[in-house]
């Protein structure tokens, strides 16, 4: 096995078996902190010395339970994230922080049946003033003074300045894997580079950086074949299951980048430099743009995308629309004729993690293909 397959199949083992992976954290010592989806302050949870863990569902959920809480016009990540709080499976968590930016996200927070205790946190959504940063600083106080209660320790400014040059690091890397993952589509097939990704979500941060790091200078040595297939960029919540993934494979279709909310726009904003570390993670969520779950006025998605198109030279765009995901689905209209106007060919991919319909979305994929 080269290298490259070696790093990159560790990265596979951690996405594909995180439940694994975060309890051999516990076992050496290192306590667990749910961080339900989408965007939640880690860096306190890492300066306290727990590890952040991802709650972005399960592959293929087989989901009962969870229908007795959630109406059935919640998305299937919430039913999936619901389900495995009642059967268990988050037991392990030593705490859970919700942010709420979406109605289903609100009324999980109420409704959560797991042991760990919630701490629940709303950034606000007229983001772009300077009351907005106050508010959010307040919040992540919150925060921090709920995550001493709990877990019983001190999580200082220092601490949490260390935390945010760690994730810093691990952003900045992403990014640059990113860059590199698009000049090889021969190594990182769809699935591959979505594991790559996915496995920082179970994962010590600046372990995750130093594989990444030394995967991205074992790939740097290797020359850049040309593609004969087509390119594109997904955009939306997520992109799974892996089956997903594998029809593009299939048909010789290369993803170069993401606009996905589980995978690059967690690493698209830096942490601002300063002096106050919740600051700095409150102003972070100004800075940030282009996801329906932060409210943008002046709506940037649509030329955002059209840029990365010009970018990585993508044939087309794909809108992988979770089933009942309001913002997303309100954010459609708007970046439709956008794209139109600028000749941005583009698809839209209706996802469900519990019920895929992969025939159909072989059929729709291959289609589009064609005609690429």
């Amino acid at each position: 096995m080269s290298q490259i397959d070696e790093l990159i199949s560790k990265l596979q083992e951690v996405s594909n078996h995180p439940q694994k992976t975060v309890l051999n954290y516990k076992k050496q010592g290192k306590g667990l902190v749910g961080m339900m989806p989408y965007y939640a302050p880690e860096e306190i949870v890492y300066a306290a010395g727990y590890l952040p863990v991802g709650m972005f569902g399960s592959q293929n959920p087989q989901i009962s339970a969870a229908r007795t809480y959630l109406p059935p016009f919640a998305c299937s990540l919430m039913q999936a994230d619901m389900e495995l709080q009642l059967n268990g499976t988050y037991d392990c968590l030593d705490a859970v922080i919700f942010s709420v930016p979406c109605d289903t996200l609100r009324c999980m927070s109420q409704k959560w049946h797991g042991k760990a205790p919630v701490i629940v946190f709303t950034q606000p959504q007229n983001r772009k003033i300077r009351p907005a940063v106050d508010f959010l600083k307040a919040e992540y106080e919150h925060v921090r003074t709920e995550l001493e209660r709990i877990l019983n320790v001190k999580i200082s400014d220092l601490a949490i300045q260390e935390a945010i040059k760690v994730y810093n690091e691990n952003r900045q890397v992403m990014r640059e894997f990113c860059d590199v993952a698009a000049q090889y589509p021969q190594i990182f097939t769809p699935v591959k580079r979505h594991d790559v990704i996915k496995a920082r979500w179970f994962m010590d941060k600046a372990e995750h950086t130093a594989l990444v790091r030394e995967l991205i200078d074992a790939v740097k040595k290797e020359p850049v074949q040309p593609w004969n297939g087509k390119k594109v960029i997904l955009s939306g919540i997520m992109a799974e299951p892996d089956e997903f993934l594998d029809i593009f494979s299939e048909f010789n279709i290369a993803v170069v980048a993401d606009d996905l909310a589980q995978e690059s726009r967690q690493f698209r904003t830096d942490v601002p430099s300063g002096i106050d570390p919740l600051e700095q993670l409150a102003q972070q969520w100004q800075d940030f743009d282009g996801c329906p779950l932060a409210l943008n006025e002046d709506k940037p998605r649509g030329q955002m995308l059209i840029d990365m198109t010009k970018k990585y030279n993508a044939d087309a765009v794909v809108i992988c629309m979770m089933r009942f995901c309001d913002p997303e689905e309100f954010d459609y209209p708007i970046y439709k004729p956008e794209f139109e106007a600028a000749g941005v060919r583009y698809t839209v991919l209706d996802l469900d993690i519990e019920s895929p319909s992969l025939e159909q979305l072989r059929t729709r994929i291959q289609a589009f293909s064609e005609i690429l």
